[in-house]
This record gives C-alpha cells, sequence and structure tokens, in this order.
C-alpha cells in the first residue's frame, strides 16, 4: 500500500499538471514547457532546496513517478506510430524521401557546436538528435489551433515530420544501446543494435503476415476489454523489448503502426489518449524533477549558439525545401517557422542520457546534456508557436502574399 505522504505527492503532481494544462490552455501554448517548469519548481532542485520535502520525496512516489514516465513515453510513440501511415508513405515516398534528405542537413548545428564544446563524439551526436527532431506533437496542435490542417504547408510539414520519425526511431535504438550498454565495447554494441534492427524487423514482418493478429485481438464488444488488450499487448511487446535490451519506445511505435492499420484506429484514438495525456504529462514532470535549473548558468553560451544555429539552419532547410515543392512565400515561411518547434523527442534523448550507465555515464551526458535539452526545448516550443501563432502579421510586414 502506499503512505499517505506518497498518496498527497502523487495527487500534488497531478493537480500541478491540471493548473498547467488550463493555464497553457488559456495562454494558447503548449503544455510540454508548463508540465517541465511544474517537475522543476516541485521536485529535488526545487522547494526540495527549500524545504525538507518535494514530489518524489517518498521512494514510493519517485518509483511510481519514474514508472509513470516510462509509461509515458511508450505511449507517446505508440501515438505517434498509431498516426503513421504506412500507405500514405508509400504514396509519398519520393517527395517524402527528398524533403527528409533536405531535413537530415540539421544533425549538423547540433554536432559541430556540441564538438566544438566538449570534444566528445557521443555528446556530440546526443547535442545533434536533441537540434534535430522537431516536435510531432506540439506541431500538430498548433496546425488544428490555426485551421491550418489542411493547406499545402501543412502537407509539407507532416511529410517532413514522418520522416524525421522514422530517423529519429533508428536513433533511439542506438543510444539506448549504447548508453544503456553497462559500458560494452564497439563489438557488443554492434551486436546489440543489430539485435535492434532484427527485433524491428521480426515485428514488420510479422504485421505484414499477419495483420489479421492485431484487428481479431481487439475485436471485442466490450469498451473495457478493448482497452485492457490494447494496454496489455502495447505492455507486453514493449517490456518483452526490454528484456532484450532494446528500446521500449521503438517496440511501442511498431505496435502503433500495427494498430493504427486495423479498423479500430478511431476507438484507439479516443479510449487511450487519455493514458497517454496522464503518462505523458507524468515524463514531462519526472525530466523536470531530474533537472537542476543551477546547470542552466554553464550553458549558456552553448544554449544561445545552438538556438540561433539550429532555429535559422532549420527555417531554411523547411523553407526552400517547400520553395522546391512550389509553395509561395507565404505557405514556405509557414513550414520554415513551424519545424522550429521542438519538444518531446528531444526530451526522450535528454531521458536516457540522463539514465546512461557504465563509463558512458559522465557529468556531461547525464548533467549537462539533459539540462540543454530541456532549456532548449523550453525556449523553442515557446518561440515555434508564438511565430506561428503571429504567422498573419509577419506575412503582412514582410509583404509575403505578394509574389
Amino acid at each position: 500500500m502506499l503512505g499517505e505522504a506518497a498518496i498527497f505527492e502523487l495527487g500534488l503532481m497531478i493537480v500541478a499538471l491540471a493548473v498547467a494544462a488550463g493555464v497553457a490552455s488559456y495562454i494558447k501554448e503548449s503544455d510540454i514547457p508548463l508540465f517541465i517548469v511544474m517537475g522543476i519548481v516541485l521536485g529535488p532542485y526545487g522547494i526540495g532546496r527549500l524545504w525538507n520535502f518535494h514530489v518524489g520525496y517518498s521512494e514510493t512516489a519517485d518509483q511510481f513517478i519514474e514508472l509513470g514516465a516510462e509509461l509515458g513515453v511508450i505511449f507517446l510513440l505508440f501515438f505517434m506510430g498509431l498516426s503513421f501511415s504506412l500507405k500514405k508513405l508509400r504514396r509519398h515516398r519520393g517527395k517524402i524521401a527528398v524533403v527528409g534528405t533536405m531535413d537530415l542537413l540539421n544533425f549538423a548545428p547540433g554536432v559541430l557546436v556540441g564538438y566544438l564544446f566538449f570534444q566528445d563524439l557521443l555528446v556530440a551526436f546526443l547535442i545533434g538528435g536533441i537540434v534535430y527532431i522537431s516536435s510531432s506533437a506540439v506541431i500538430s496542435k498548433s496546425l488544428m489551433d490555426l485551421g491550418w490542417e489542411s493547406t499545402p504547408e501543412a502537407d509539407q510539414m507532416l511529410e517532413r515530420l514522418v520522416f524525421e520519425d522514422l530517423v529519429i526511431v533508428v536513433y533511439l535504438s542506438v543510444i539506448s544501446t549504447i548508453l544503456l550498454g553497462e559500458g560494452a565495447d564497439f563489438r557488443t554494441i554492434g551486436i546489440n543494435i543489430a539485435l535492434a534492427m532484427i527485433f524491428v524487423a521480426v515485428l514488420l514482418t510479422f504485421m505484414f503476415l499477419k495483420p489479421e493478429f492485431f484487428e481479431k485481438i481487439l475485436d471485442t464488444k466490450s469498451d473495457e476489454n478493448f482497452v485492457l488488450r490494447a494496454v496489455g499487448l502495447i505492455a507486453i511487446i514493449s517490456g518483452f523489448a526490454i528484456v532484450l535490451g532494446l528500446s521500449e519506445a521503438v517496440a511501442a511505435f511498431f505496435v502503433g503502426i500495427a494498430f493504427g492499420g486495423t479498423k479500430h484506429l478511431a476507438k484507439l484514438q479516443q479510449y487511450l489518449y487519455s493514458l497517454r495525456y496522464l503518462f505523458g504529462g507524468i515524463f514531462f514532470f519526472w525530466i523536470g524533477m531530474e533537472t537542476d535549473p543551477l546547470l542552466f548558468r554553464g550553458i549558456g553560451t552553448l544554449l544561445l549558439l545552438v538556438i540561433i544555429g539550429s532555429g535559422l539552419y532549420k527555417f531554411f532547410t523547411a523553407y526552400y525545401g517547400a520553395k522546391f515543392f512550389e509553395l509561395d512565400r507565404l505557405g514556405s515561411t509557414r513550414v520554415g517557422v513551424g519545424m522550429i518547434t521542438r519538444g518531446e523527442f528531444s526530451l526522450i534523448i535528454a531521458a536516457l542520457s540522463a539514465e546512461a550507465v557504465g563509463r558512458y555515464a559522465t557529468p556531461v551526458i547525464t548533467e549537462t546534456v539533459p539540462a540543454f535539452a530541456v532549456s532548449y526545448v523550453l525556449i523553442m516550443s515557446v518561440l515555434g508557436t508564438i511565430l506561428m501563432q503571429h504567422m498573419d502579421k509577419i506575412s503582412k510586414t514582410l509583404n509575403l502574399t505578394d509574389e
């Protein structure tokens, strides 16, 4: 049984998430930054520095929040897979390949600045990933809020996000193997990465050869049983990936793709969204709890260079990619501005860095990289959404409506 203190801590966390969601809705901003801020304020590096209490103070509450955060990652990647259409990918593969290849250039600013500051290829690779990936959740929400979802620029952004999502799934497989591999040598890491690819290949093969399995397993008239079956299968496959030493997030992504190809797609989105939102909120809160804001002071120059470099680089690669497909200046600018936003997947990379073990568990990887990711996401998610919200004013000021 949970003790009274643990229940109070969990209640305080959930109330804080509700307050943050309400404020985000009122100011028409993404709730991710506010969830992180709540975690910082109520965590050991916030009120924990002032009083002998904080959320996660009791061992029971701390373990529950860690488990909830892991479930948050699983549901975030599951929903990303759920919205992923293999048919659309095949239909638009040429276009997606072109814009996606151009988008890969956005690894460069993070890798170059990361290596310049730390002289470490792994740290540079981690910062490159954090900088590369735009936020599917925040961008999709902004498109709907602004009424852009049926525009050509929305198609451009979503096609880029599809490519980025595929890249980041492979990327997560690689870095999770490296960071959580107990300091294994390169041969062992190579074997583990190959094992991860085999696991994904087997899962994909099963999806194509036995698509009726996922259809039938969810085929029940009971809504309660439907939810239990769906969550149970997601948890089992993700847990099996962990047992094999692989990324549970990647497994959840492919389970999402499998479920997304069934007739139950709308029902899954309806019934499991609340779980995604709750545990996703706990994940972002946990990221804040694990972040010491005092570390921000030591990364100011790094943060400034990466924000300027990656922001401009992302804008121009997206802008000229859109122009390549004959969007006008206004549409291309919307694409460029929209892709600036960073969010959940940069934070997943931060979480993996914080949990690094063995020889890779250096202070730079377990503390500085996560602190950089949190501060970077806080700034870029707010900057991107604000720019999208004010595109009408920007277009008038820059006379973008005239060709």
